[in-house]
């Protein structure tokens, strides 16, 4: 009997341990990542300003 109970807790620890990685990517449909614009400033060999704008989502 206490072999039972052991191997069913085991059993029962192993399929929620591969069940919850699986649960993190799910976005549902109300989900909206928050996004920004990124300004990154830089200079040219002459000495020019260029200005990237990226998009960074979270």
């Amino acid at each position: 009997m206490r072999k039972i109970v052991i191997s069913a807790a085991i059993a029962a620890v192993a399929a929620i341990s591969f069940a919850a990685p699986s649960q993190a990517g799910y976005y549902s449909y109300g989900y909206k990542p928050h996004c920004f614009i990124k300004k990154l400033k830089s200079y040219d060999y002459y000495g020019n300003v260029i200005i990237k704008k990226i998009k960074v989502c979270k």
